[in-house]
């Protein structure tokens, strides 16, 4: 029963996980949501500079706007956290260590800013990378505390 269960959890686990891929990959090259999608390039913009857009998103907050600050900070966050609770979920290797999905989520992130960099669409900025990543970490972390949790109930119902 337990195997069966532990079988099930993963294939939900790459069930989501694709599902979360594609809506990554829509938000971040075919959305107009954010104005930068793959197919407008009218708006090109780079920065090779790290912590410049995020020190300006924080600091100058009242000339960008508050909400444009807030989701292009915790925007990139978020956007990528999941990606860090759903890789270890079904990856033996990213969840035993931690640093593979946290290269994972960078390498992803890098990937993404490359081709927008490469194919002169959307805005390539090494601060998404930095805030992906961050964002992926996260995610990692939550999914240790969910484990521990889960941990600590399997073992309560056990004595």
């Amino acid at each position: 029963m337990r195997a069966r269960e532990m079988t099930r959890n993963r294939w939900a686990a790459v069930l989501f996980f694709a599902l979360y891929i594609l809506l990554l990959f829509y938000l971040l090259f075919f959305s107009e949501l954010n104005g930068r999608g793959l197919l407008n390039r009218e708006h090109m913009s780079y920065n090779l500079y790290p912590f410049r857009e995020i020190k300006r998103y924080i600091f100058h907050w009242k000339q960008i706007g508050l909400l444009s600050s807030f989701l292009n900070l915790f925007g990139n966050i978020i956007g990528f956290a999941p990606l860090g609770f759903l890789l270890p979920s079904f990856s033996g290797r990213c969840r035993k260590y931690w640093y593979n999905t946290v290269m994972a989520g960078y390498l992803l992130s890098f990937g993404v800013e490359l081709v927008q960099l490469l194919l002169r669409a959307g805005s390539c900025d090494i601060d998404d990378v930095i805030l992906n990543t961050t964002g992926t970490l996260l995610g990692y972390c939550c999914f240790r505390l969910v484990q521990r949790k889960r941990k600590k109930r399997r073992q309560k119902r056990e004595l």
